[in-house]
This record gives C-alpha cells, sequence and structure tokens, in this order.
C-alpha cells in the first residue's frame, strides 16, 4: 500500500466503508469512482496524446452522456487547453503570424457522388467583400486516406483558388491515418450498421483534427459543411451579433438549423471540443455530441438566428453516395437582416398562460410569449443590459393558427434612465415611437427619431381586449 497514489488511497478506505452495501450498488460505485479518476488524470496530465484518448474512449463510452454526475467533472476540465499531438501535413497556405477575426472550417472526404468542396469555396469567397475578407481564414481538412484523391483536390484548389492561398485566407491540411483511433469494431448504438457506425465515427475524429488545429488562428470558429451555400455579407452578420452579446454567456451561436452547418463558437473553447468528440467519438454523430458539449457549459437553450445564413447545397451524401436533400427553409441567400436582440431582462404585469413566459417572444427560438386577455395600461417591458442605440424596431402578435390572439390597441415606446421600483426595474420616461396595426409594428430609423441611448422598449395595452396576447417575436437592431 505505501506505493498507491493519495487519491487511490481514499477510493480503497472509501470503499471498504462501503462493503456493507448491495453486490449492485458497490459495482455502480466503481464504475463512478473508476470514471472521475480517469477525468482527474486527463486533468492533471500534460502529456495526454492520442493513444490515451483511444483507452479513455473505450473505457468511457458505456456511460450517458447527460447524466447530471458528469457536469461537475466536465467543469473540472474547463483549464484544460492542450491541444492533441499531431502532426498536421500542410497541402496549401501556411499559418499567418496575426489571428484573424473567424476561421471557418470545414472537412472533406471522398464521396461515391458529387463533389461540392469547389463550389462550397466559391460561394464563400464571393458572398464575402474585400475588408471581409481580410478577417477571415478558411481551413479545409481534407480528411480521406486516399492519398491520390487528397493529391487531385489540391491541384484543383490550386488552380482555382491560387490567390486566396497566398494571400493567407485559404489553407488545406491533411492529419495522417497513423493518428486516428480505432475505427472498426466499435460499438453498434441505435442498432447502426457497422459501416454507419465507422462512418459518423470517423467523422467525429475528422473533426476534432479540424478544430484542434483551428485553436489558435482567430478569436472565434465557425464549423461549416463541404457542401453549402452561404448568403451574402455572411460575415458582417456573424460579427454584428457577436458584438451585441458581448455581455452575454454563450457557448454555441447557430446560424442554421442543419446538423453542424453555421455553428460558432469561441476559439478557445475548440482544444476542449475537440477532446470532448475524441472522447466520445463512437457514440454518437458529431451533432448530437455538439449538443451535449453545448449543455456541459451550461448552455441550456438553443441560441439560433433568423433568416439562416448557410444552405445545405449537396444532393447526395458523403454516406455511401445516398441522397440528401435537406434544406433549411429558413435561409435567404441576399439577406442581411438578422436582428441583434441585445441581451436584455424582461417583465410583463399580464397573466401569463403556463409556461409562456416573455423571455421567449425576445429569444431565437422559435417560441412565443402567451399572456391571458390583457387590459388597459398592461405593459410588456424590455429592459437593456447597456443603453444601446437602436436603429429599427419590429414585433409582431399572434400565429397563424390564433390569428385573433394579437394586440388590437397598443402603442410601442422607447425609455432612458433605469430605475428602481417594487414591480420591477423600468424607465424614469418614455417616448411613443407608435401605434400597432393588424397587431404588427415595424419603426425604422429610431436612432434619427429618438435623441437618447435607449435603456427600456415598452408594449402598452391601450385597450383591454377579451382575446389572447401572443407575442410572436421582438426583433431590434443596432445603430
Amino acid at each position: 500500500t505505501s506505493n498507491l497514489t493519495p487519491i487511490m488511497r481514499i477510493i480503497l478506505k472509501y470503499m471498504d466503508k462501503m462493503r456493507f452495501f448491495r453486490k449492485r450498488s458497490a459495482i455502480s460505485l466503481l464504475g463512478f469512482l473508476v470514471l472521475c479518476l480517469l477525468f482527474m488524470n486527463l486533468y492533471i496530465e500534460d502529456s495526454y496524446v492520442v493513444e490515451r484518448d483511444k483507452r479513455l474512449m473505450k473505457e468511457t463510452s458505456t456511460h450517458q452522456l447527460n447524466s447530471e454526475r458528469y457536469v461537475h467533472t466536465f467543469k473540472d476540465l474547463s483549464n484544460f487547453s492542450g491541444t492533441i499531438n499531431v502532426t498536421y501535413r500542410y497541402l496549401a497556405g501556411v499559418p499567418l503570424p496575426r489571428k484573424k477575426y473567424l476561421t471557418i472550417g470545414l472537412s472533406s472526404v471522398k464521396r461515391k457522388k458529387g463533389n461540392y468542396l469547389l463550389e462550397t469555396l466559391k460561394s464563400i469567397f464571393d458572398q464575402s467583400s474585400y475588408e471581409e475578407l481580410k478577417e477571415i481564414i478558411v481551413v479545409v481538412h481534407l480528411a480521406d486516406f486516399d492519398l491520390s484523391w487528397c493529391e487531385n483536390v489540391i491541384q484543383d484548389i490550386s488552380r482555382k483558388f491560387a490567390h486566396h492561398v497566398i494571400s493567407g485566407r485559404l489553407m488545406v491540411i491533411h492529419a495522417p491515418e497513423e493518428y486516428y483511433p480505432m475505427l472498426d469494431g466499435l460499438k453498434r448504438n441505435y442498432n447502426d450498421p457497422e459501416d454507419r457506425v465507422k462512418f459518423r465515427s470517423k467523422q467525429n475524429v475528422d473533426y476534432a483534427f479540424l478544430l484542434n488545429f483551428c485553436s489558435n488562428l482567430s478569436d472565434y470558429y465557425v464549423m461549416l459543411e463541404d457542401d453549402v451555400r452561404c448568403s451574402k455579407n455572411f460575415f458582417t452578420a456573424i460579427k454584428k451579433v457577436i458584438t451585441s452579446r458581448e455581455s452575454s454567456y454563450w457557448v454555441t451561436l447557430e446560424f442554421s438549423k442543419l446538423g453542424y452547418i453555421g455553428k460558432l463558437y469561441h476559439s478557445h473553447d475548440l482544444p476542449r471540443l475537440a477532446h470532448f468528440l475524441l472522447m466520445f467519438y463512437q457514440e454518437m454523430p458529431c451533432d448530437w455530441l455538439l449538443i451535449h458539449f453545448r449543455g456541459l457549459l451550461a448552455q441550456r437553450d438553443v441560441i439560433r438566428f433568423k433568416p439562416s445564413l448557410f444552405q445545405h447545397m449537396g444532393y447526395y451524401s458523403s454516406y455511401k453516395g445516398a441522397e440528401n436533400k435537406l434544406k433549411d427553409d429558413d435561409f435567404e441567400e441576399d439577406s442581411f437582416d438578422i436582428p441583434d436582440n441585445p441581451p436584455a431582462s424582461l417583465y410583463t404585469n399580464m397573466n401569463v398562460f403556463e409556461n409562456y413566459e416573455a423571455g421567449k417572444a425576445y429569444s431565437s427560438v422559435d417560441e412565443y410569449f402567451w399572456g391571458k386577455s390583457p387590459s388597459s395600461g398592461d405593459f410588456f417591458l424590455i429592459v437593456f443590459e447597456k443603453s444601446v442605440k437602436v436603429s429599427r424596431i419590429k414585433i409582431l402578435t399572434g400565429t397563424e393558427d390564433r390569428q385573433n390572439d394579437i394586440i388590437h390597441r397598443g402603442a410601442l415606446e422607447v425609455g432612458e434612465k433605469i430605475i428602481g421600483t417594487k414591480k420591477g426595474k423600468q424607465c424614469s420616461s418614455y417616448l411613443t415611437l407608435g401605434e400597432f396595426k393588424n397587431g404588427n409594428i415595424e419603426i425604422e430609423n429610431v436612432d434619427h427619431k429618438v435623441v437618447f441611448n435607449i435603456d427600456c422598449i415598452r408594449i402598452l395595452v391601450t385597450g383591454s381586449q377579451k382575446e389572447w396576447l401572443i407575442i410572436r417575436s421582438i426583433s431590434v437592431w443596432t445603430s
């Protein structure tokens, strides 16, 4: 026992006290303690390499990822930022010394039918202005083990996008096959066939190696697939959203509702995300793992912006060339119309129905506020965390199936100078911008009509109504 570590002594001592528990409980406790020990070792040791990943993946893969008992263990890794020990091949381009604002990462493999990578790259560059391109770096991971295919793709890329490679806007990398963990004989979760399990497991590793490489290239990272089309000036729209949420906590911002297209991260989270994908690479598809990652880092709700900035354009999947007709019906190619919705607190004195609370009208998720029969003088109030200059406000009430649940008589007001009252925060004075018509209102050029920075936006009911009130969406654009 003199050779045992302090951690092992504690574990053995604790197990000795629990020896009278039923056999099943003891086994369960042992499994939990072993798992905790593995995670602690992962945090402590700096020599974390791919060979160790293989063992950890195998030993932890039998556990559910969404169990509450793993939340604190996962958070213990918050200071762990070590990169994975992979030697990449540079097929085109080299990293520049200056960090950019945004890295766009995509992984590509040989398809049995169709190849959309060049079209995707063309869309990225064509839909960006010269000024936007200065802040972008695109990294392509050619993740196929067929090196002759990789060479052919590089020739095409070098011929069509040479100026982007030379200017440092485009890099192409390859992670050699010897760095990959075991891909045969994996667990067949969800009764998937073996080849499907191998495909999605390798895809998780492909993305992990890509994230690992991109972790220090820029401030932010957006994940794409190799068969997408971009909306015009998507970079400026993303930057505008990031700026509007500077004072709020987020892990993932979503600019498409499909799979792992258009998922945005802080670059400082990429090492942890890369390790996470490697650790559970054989458990489930990448887009499911991304949901768990977001939840473990305490972002409970999806933060998705509409219209979508990216659209899936591939007709044939990279898996066996199967048909993939998925489309994002929120995508608008020429849209530059994503609201900022700066961080704010929301209040109302209306009688809220069930769980249709005020915050759902202001969030980016497809939900809404629903209140019972408002009376004259009732209000719905948005109090910003910081004063803002607002250029445009748009508010929609009612839904297609409840067209009478609109605000029949109401006004839109903006206020300044926040004060505290017994009923919560509000502004000391308000200015009326306009009246609701047919349940909706849209005011443009607000910054030309209001001389002060805005602290509050208030929807004021000016006439009692029997109908209930649905506030479907509140959109705010800042100057």
